[in-house]
């Protein structure tokens, strides 16, 4: 299969078929590394108004755009409707302040296809034909309560009568360092219309910054006089070469359209428009918005006549007929190429069709049989998940001291935000949680990525873990840094569930990758012992962790200092250092089959993994399960006064997770650990059988499991009940419960905080993120994998009803694919044709060129499946294709 042979070559370093994708962000302005403020407020330092003319420090972005694995040489589309106040280059969404549910892109842009090597991707972005609502959107989300919904660019009608163009963006390699482009924009609409489009293609300003590192282009550099910096110059064929010092002399043409009409080629410098952001004298006569100022404004005195830049575009002014399209085609290839001479012949579309088979060949294979609809999703969603891989630069020490004098960070910056991670060097493609919304890393949303990105791609999804336990990321302490607004964050500690399912990815058994398996071992026991010596403060193995990725699940803040004589008791955190030690132990117990000194490891996490499990259920009595409520409970403790926190939410869920059924032929081949297990057995009786570590089962297997039966089967019953935690789409991620019985506690001030039943945005911040209610797939996938998991060990010895108190009795292996189906159907056309993700948009129900479209959020309405939240979080909501798996064929 042609793409998998790509894949080879490039995993052997071959060829390298991956130097070139999407590594583009749609949103570099208000991101922290682009913040010099005082007040640590990126919102307002750089916002989206200023981004058209300063030259960003740490990346770049662009619309529907490509890039190399290190940003040197960027491509994406400008716009003008001849309507908007200024030329569309990027994505427009709010800032936090400005929304009323947080951050939100207020655009249409979908992710249609990519292979895993970007051998061929296609985009679509919706562009209205009336002028971009950009007051509209901003002043009527600002009236708005967090009560409110939010006013989507749908609710302008902008849409409406079809009055849009559909641009669709295409790329394919003929070559690793060949990329063709094929952009197609439709006229939608009843009438003729037209429409300005620049192809353009800039360099990422390295040069006026002094940079020391990898992206610097002078050798020897040392900041001061760094001023070598690359160009793009015209050639007498309708392209420009482009010349830059590790990347390699390239060459971009542009073809003519149909009827021979040539695009007009301009140029720029990618630098900063300093007299209109700062009414200071520019360095160049010719800065980054001059496409604005020479299309809007058509002032031809802003653009370079020596055709000549480190900025360029090939500007083609359009005239389409209603229902008519009209295509675009560019290439981007090696000066040295044959292919300079002829590069837009009947070749051009073959290499297109022959790749666009490749990649169906490809999905056929991945994705399997499935009806259309599941196809599509899947399809869709792994594109989302290819699509959101993005170049992130990240170097703390420079970001702390700044650049010479252009970029001078205020003295509070040395003592702020990140400053304990000056270790930290990130320079890599990563996979983001979201583009716009979210572009930069969150480590544990990374570690769901990589469940569904190992099913196309296991060599990088082995390269992304192992990326973040290096030193370039991990700090020397093992700490795993959570994401950029701050490192130092602690997230649920899931990358070692993500390295080991990966490495069972990685091959059939006995065949898979140990070499990977030992190297992500070495370092995440560092991780480990970082919890253990941070997060359990009391060292009775109950452990704190503070907001473990649960934004505001709590009646407080969990990750805010709790006032003095607090500690508060994690039911969560506990369970999340249960599970990470049963990862471990059978990570160790794999390992020791091929090296026996892994058996004293395998021991020690066995070891561990039992007095956790001592703690949480047997700690004062009880630990932190609650009889009464048949629930583990947060504990609160003041002065020495334990309370249990009484909210039925995900964190009394999370001891589910932690349970391995281990073959008994497989640990009885480990002399050492099978002694060492024998011996606790018989001296340990009341553990054993009290909690349920192991026993045996079918076919002579062990279970190792936080919750005893009976605790199982009493949460279960909450989990599948429909006036709980059962919704129509998933496991709610709170108790419907809270609806009509919200908890309450007093504060130390003496105020009264409370938790309620809030099954979409959250009602009580402007925060983008709701964990009080609605259904996130990620936790979702993990509940399910628990109950295959106990099923594997229980088989028909263990029925429940689903739902609660139906009468309809499964075993935990179908009530797993009951869930998984329930998951699904919020992707999927329902009777009527709505898609529940788009709620009750009429466009994605009635338009033809929207019905086929499936957008991917960060969670979804419990009771409704709405999609809240970023809209395109494939991401972890990509985790849908391994639920779809789940359902029968």
């Amino acid at each position: 299969m042609a793409e998998q042979n790509r894949l080879q070559e490039d995993e052997r370093d071959e060829k390298k078929w991956k130097q070139w994708g999407p590594y583009l962000s749609e949103r570099q302005w208000a991101t922290v590394r682009e913040d010099y403020s005082p007040d640590g407020d990126c919102w307002n330092y750089f916002p989206h108004d200023m981004a058209r003319s300063r030259a960003y420090r740490w990346g770049e972005d662009g619309l529907l755009g490509i890039t190399d694995q290190q940003s040197r040489l960027c491509l994406g589309l400008a716009l003008w409707n001849g309507k908007d106040p200024m030329l569309k280059e990027r994505l427009f969404g709010l800032t936090n302040p400005e929304g009323n549910h947080g951050e939100d892109v207020k655009e249409l842009y979908y992710y249609l296809d990519s292979t895993p090597t970007h051998s061929y991707m296609k985009a679509l972005y919706k562009y209205p034909q009336s002028e971009f609502p950009y007051t509209q959107l901003v002043e009527e989300n600002r009236k708005r309560t967090t009560t409110e919904p939010e006013f989507e660019i749908q609710d302008t009608g902008v849409f409406n009568d079809g009055k849009y163009w559909d641009v669709f963006a295409e790329y394919c390699k003929n070559a690793p360092d060949d990329v063709l482009c094929r952009y197609t924009l439709c006229n939608r609409s009843k009438e003729t219309c037209s429409i300005i489009v620049l192809p353009t293609l800039w360099f990422y300003n390295t040069w006026v910054w002094g940079c020391s590192h990898e992206s610097c282009t002078r050798e020897g550099c040392s900041h001061e006089g760094c001023t070598t910096k690359p160009t793009l110059r015209l050639r007498s064929d309708c392209g420009v070469d482009c010349s830059h010092e590790t990347l390699g002399p390239m060459t971009f043409l542009f073809d003519c359209l149909d009827d021979g009409t040539a695009p007009k080629l301009v140029f720029t410098e990618n630098e900063t428009n300093t007299m209109r952001l700062f009414e200071l004298e520019n360095s160049t006569p010719y800065v980054k918005d001059a496409f604005h100022d020479y299309i809007v404004d058509d002032d031809t005195s802003k653009v370079s006549p020596d055709s000549q830049g480190t900025k360029m575009a090939g500007v083609y002014r359009l005239v389409v007929p209603a229902g008519g399209s009209v295509q675009i085609r560019c290439r981007l290839l090696p000066t040295s190429s044959e292919q300079v001479k002829s590069p837009f012949g009947q070749e051009f579309n073959d290499i297109f069709t022959l790749r666009l088979q490749e990649a169906d060949d490809f999905y056929d294979k991945v994705i399997g049989r499935k009806d259309a609809e599941h196809y599509r999703v899947s399809r869709q969603a792994l594109a989302g998940l290819l699509w959101s891989k993005q170049f992130y630069q990240y170097i703390v020490k420079d970001w702390l001291d700044g650049d010479r004098s252009i970029l001078q960070p205020p003295e509070e910056r040395k003592t702020g935000r990140n400053c304990e991670f000056k270790h930290l060097f990130n320079r890599d493609v990563i996979s983001m949680p979201d583009k716009w919304e979210y572009p930069w890393y969150a480590s544990w949303d990374l570690a769901f990525h990589m469940i569904t990105m190992a099913r196309v791609d296991v060599h990088f999804a082995k390269e992304q873990l192992l990326l973040f336990l290096g030193e370039r990321y991990m700090h020397p302490n093992g700490q795993i840094p959570a994401f950029e607004f701050s490192l130092s964050d602690v997230t649920p500690p899931v990358h070692a569930w993500s390295c080991l399912a990966v490495w069972r990815m990685s091959g059939p058994r006995g065949e898979r990758d140990m070499h990977f398996l030992g190297l992500c071992f070495q370092k995440l026991v560092m991780n480990f012992t970082w919890w253990v010596n941070r997060k359990d403060p009391e060292g009775n193995n109950i452990f704190a962790g503070g907001f473990l990725g649960l934004d505001n699940i709590g009646v407080f803040d969990r990750g805010a200092p709790l006032p003095e004589g607090c500690v508060l008791e994690q039911a969560d955190g506990t369970a999340w250092m249960a599970f990470f030690c049963v990862c471990m132990l059978e990570m160790a117990i794999e390992l020791a089959n091929y090296d026996s000194m892994y058996e004293d490891m395998a021991t020690k996490f066995f070891e561990h993994f039992v007095t956790i499990c001592e703690a949480i259920n047997n700690m004062y009595g009880e630990g932190l399960w609650d009889e009464k409520d048949s629930f583990y409970y947060d504990r609160l403790i003041v002065d020495g006064n334990p309370e249990l926190l009484r909210v039925r939410s995900l964190v009394g869920l999370v001891p589910l997770f932690a349970t391995l059924v281990l073959e008994e032929d497989a640990i009885s081949q480990l002399k050492g650990f099978s002694e060492r297990l024998e011996w606790f057995l018989n001296n340990r009786k009341d553990l054993a059988q009290r909690h349920s570590y192991m026993q045996e089962g079918r076919k002579r297997r062990q279970l190792f499991n936080l919750p005893t039966e009976s605790h199982m089967r009493k949460v279960l019953a909450c989990l599948l009940s429909e006036d709980e935690f059962l919704s129509p789409f998933g496991i709610r991620s709170l108790s419907k419960y809270h609806k009509e019985h919200p908890f309450e506690i007093r504060t130390m001030e003496g105020g009264l905080s409370s938790v309620n039943y809030q099954p979409g945005e959250s009602l009580v911040s402007g925060g983008n993120s709701n964990w009080r209610g609605p259904i996130w797939l990620c936790m979702n996938y993990l509940i399910i994998e628990s109950l295959r998991r106990y099923d594997y060990f229980y088989g028909e010895s263990f029925k429940v009803d689903f739902p609660t108190g139906s009468g309809n009795s499964l075993r935990l292996r179908d009530v797993a694919a009951e869930l998984s189906k329930r998951l699904v159907g919020l992707f999927v056309p329902d009777s009527s044709g709505r898609r529940p993700c788009h709620g009750n948009d009429a466009l994605y129900k009635d338009d033809p060129h929207f019905k086929d479209l499936v957008l991917f959020y960060e969670y979804f309405h419990a009771d409704e499946g709405r999609g809240c939240g970023a809209s395109h979080q494939t991401g972890w909501t990509a985790l849908v294709v391994n639920c779809i798996d789940l359902l029968p064929q």
